[in-house]
């Protein structure tokens, strides 16, 4: 080989240092520097503290976290997420194996028997010693190398580890999901059965006033208006009994799934009613610009706008040639085995490859266009990811505070009542009213208990999206948080 050629192969390792397209620079969406709703979460009156880390234990019910933990640990959506970060973790081995050389070892041996029946076996066949019997043995190792002269394949090693990157926090976020999902169900069940009680006692209460009143309709003492009004109302209330029924065991099932279990596995245990979980106080919410990087779902999208970014140079080294480099030794022989491997039979070969789609470029034009496109629509779809993330956090906050307020409020206007219901019953005992009034007190009181349980069910399930809102439920590794703040 020339002094000419080998020198080619330095230059083009000279030039091995830049890689076409352009570089990542991690876009800075235009956020607020504090949440709106901070201020008045602030002033909550909640006493029990929870860390973003491990939320759910704030809530102050321990079945709650339990079946957090366990769906954390079992969940089937979570599992898929797993085998995605496998899938994009192989990916980017084989764009790491790409940038080196690729060997191959073959050997293969042959023995054949001449027919002398042929215009070719009576020729040989006439010639003095022919053997019909024929032997081949051959064994090679071949070598070849691409030079990544102009960074096409770092590009797409680039891409890969972005696309990795971003699985494993598209993992991070089904986690997340997960976990609030979990919570989510438990509350809403809780609160369902906390309103079946509620709408049982209705029930108890309506009867005993129609039987009331239909006593007074039969002494001539009540009007017939008003014993049907009664009976429509005890209807209305009995109806609302199996749609509530309905719900809690849709809840049951829904979280059974969720800990990858059939419908019914926890049943059991879920059927004795507990308390509504009441919800914690929200610590360290941060600003909006750190949820860039604590979301999951945000540092998956900045990650795929990444990789996105990486293949506009992919695309772009297609305009330049392709140089590789290939060699292979190996020994042939036709004789006996045992004259593989000797000087004789030895063979050697090297090649200088090139591959230049010279008259190919209006392909790689509209190539390059639409990887420039994807990375378009992604940056966009990032701006928005983060614009959508403030929102729901600012959502969260405000359904917390106001759920609360609304809570606090019923609560009041059930121990109006409660001592409204008091007060007639006391004068029923002296005679002054009748069962009737002191039974409608009932019912009004239960009426507002109903609501009451609802907005605190309805709190509670927004502390859950707010700790979702804000990114609660994961850590970022201290590597992978400074990988991602470096772009």
């Amino acid at each position: 080989m020339s002094q000419r050629t080998l020198a080619l192969p330095l230059l083009f390792s000279l030039l091995a240092g830049c890689a076409v397209g352009p570089d990542y620079v991690r876009p800075a969406p235009s956020l607020p520097d504090r949440f709106i709703g901070e201020t008045a979460l602030g002033q909550r009156s909640a006493t029990a503290n929870a860390e973003l880390a491990a939320w759910w234990t704030g809530f102050g019910d321990a079945q709650l976290a339990r079946y957090v933990e366990q769906a954390l640990q079992q969940n089937l959506d979570l599992a898929q997420a797993a085998a995605r970060v496998s899938q994009a973790r192989a990916g980017l081995g084989a764009a790491n194996a790409a940038l080196l050389p690729s060997g191959n070892l073959g050997g293969q041996a042959a023995r054949a028997y001449q027919s002398v029946e042929t215009p070719l076996g009576q020729v040989l066949n006439a010639q003095p010693g022919f053997d019909r019997y024929g032997s081949a043995y051959e064994a090679n190792l071949g070598v070849s190398w691409e030079l990544d002269i102009f960074g096409g394949l770092r590009r797409g090693r680039e891409a890969a580890q972005a696309d990795y990157q971003a699985s494993e926090a598209g993992a991070a976020a089904t986690r997340l999901a997960v976990a609030a999902q979990t919570a989510d169900i438990y509350i809403t069940l809780r609160g369902l059965q906390a309103r079946l009680d509620i709408a049982r006692r209705q029930v108890s209460t309506q009867q005993e006033l129609v039987s009331k009143i239909d006593l007074r309709y039969g002494k001539g003492l009540a009007a017939e208006l008003q014993l049907r009004q009664a009976e429509g109302a005890l209807a209305q209330v009995r109806a609302s009994v199996p749609a509530l029924e309905a719900g809690e065991a849709a809840a049951m099932n829904a979280l059974d799934v969720m800990l990858g279990a059939a419908p019914g596995a926890h049943r059991a245990e879920l059927a004795a009613a507990a308390a509504i979980p009441i919800a914690p106080r929200i610590g360290a919410a941060g600003s909006p610009a750190e949820l860039l990087r604590r979301r999951p779902d945000l540092i998956a999208a900045e990650r795929r706008l990444a990789a996105s970014n990486a293949r506009i140079g992919v695309a772009v080294a297609e305009y330049y040639p392709k140089l590789s480099l290939a060699g292979t030794i190996g020994s042939v022989t036709s004789v006996a085995s045992s004259n593989l491997f000797t000087g004789g039979a030895s063979q050697a070969a090297a090649l200088l490859g090139l591959r230049w789609r010279l008259f190919d470029f209006g392909r790689i034009d509209a190539q390059i266009e639409l990887a420039k496109g994807q990375d378009a629509e992604l940056l966009a779809a990032y701006r928005l990811a983060a614009l959508r993330a403030t929102e729901d956090v600012e959502n969260a906050f405000s359904a917390l505070v106001k759920r609360e307020e609304q809570a606090a409020l019923l609560a009041q206007g059930e121990a109006s009542l409660g001592h409204a219901r008091g007060a007639s019953f006391a004068a029923y005992q002296r005679g002054v009213v009748s069962l009737i009034e002191v039974l409608q007190a009932d019912e009004s009181m239960l009426r507002v208990a109903d609501a009451r349980a609802q907005a605190q069910t309805e709190s509670a399930r927004a502390a859950v999206g707010a700790f979702k809102a804000l990114g609660g439920g994961w850590q970022v590794e201290p590597v992978r948080a400074a990988v991602i703040g470096t772009h």
